[in-house]
């Protein structure tokens, strides 16, 4: 059994949803918004892209009207910025499947470059999936506090996403977005808390595998819902997105900024 499989059954045998506490504690994220506006000047300041597209899905539930502050953000930093224009995040079934894949190939098509993903929660699922279907569209993966692991323990949200979607959704039954936790072939980061009150933690955690080592978790203080406006979160979504494409590195923090990023020991 190699080390890899060993983690994943770990975290299967684990899974579980947060603690009701942490649920409870998601209100914190109105402080996180007002954190956001208030240091929004400074978070100008972050590093500029390359003009490269950005693409960003909303988690479950949420539309576009959720992801505008970052948008806004990125866009003064110099990207491409996309909504998914897609409405709310609720049915996942093969229709949004091929209307999120025709959004992707048309601006990659229109750009002529490579298009990064970025999605909060539910989007970051969605986000692995089409990079794994269109990996050559595709520059790097940030999820956000995404439950991306096939046992869906690890959210409680999972009655309700089931309520709505069944125990199997349309693109389960016909054999797609199965081996959630398998990474695409492209650099992949999770950013995840462990204060999440949503997804526990552990379910947002990712491991590299044989041959593919471009995979990173970067830990921050942050509640699950406000992982898109968190100025933590900004800090390291700039840092990735700045990147030279094929150049990736792994996330390390400057030392003014570690106090944002707890230990990145995930056990």
């Amino acid at each position: 059994m190699t080390a890899t499989t060993a983690a994943r059954e770990a975290l299967e045998i684990e899974a579980r949803p947060p603690h009701r506490l942490l649920a409870l504690a998601e209100g914190r994220a109105v402080l996180e918004l007002a954190s956001f506006y208030a240091t929004r000047h400074i978070l100008g300041l972050l590093p500029r892209g390359d003009g490269h597209p950005v693409l960003v899905l909303p988690g479950f539930l949420a539309s576009d009207s959720s992801t505008r502050p970052m948008r806004r953000l990125l866009s003064d930093l110099g990207y491409e910025a996309h909504g998914w224009g897609l409405g709310r995040n609720v049915r996942v079934d093969l229709q949004r499947v091929h209307d999120m894949e025709a959004l992707l190939l048309k601006i990659h098509k229109d750009s002529g470059r490579k298009v990064s993903i970025v999605g909060w929660s539910l989007g970051g699922v969605f986000a692995r999936e089409l990079a794994k279907l269109h990996p050559d569209a595709v520059r790097q993966v940030i999820s956000l506090g995404s439950p991306i692991h096939d046992d869906r323990r690890h959210t409680n949200a999972s009655r309700l996403f089931e309520f709505l979607n069944g125990k199997e959704p349309e693109p389960v039954q016909h054999g797609r977005f199965t081996g959630l936790g398998d990474a695409p072939p492209v650099p992949t980061t999770s950013i995840l808390t462990r204060t999440d009150g949503i997804v526990h933690w552990r379910g947002s955690v990712q491991h590299a595998e044989k041959g593919h080592d471009r995979v990173e978790n970067i830990v921050v203080h942050a509640s699950h819902c406000g992982l898109g406006v968190n100025p933590s979160v900004m800090v390291a979504l700039a840092d990735r997105l700045a990147q030279s494409e094929d150049q990736w590195e792994p996330f390390a923090p400057r030392l003014s900024q570690r106090w944002m990023f707890p230990s990145q020991r995930l056990h």
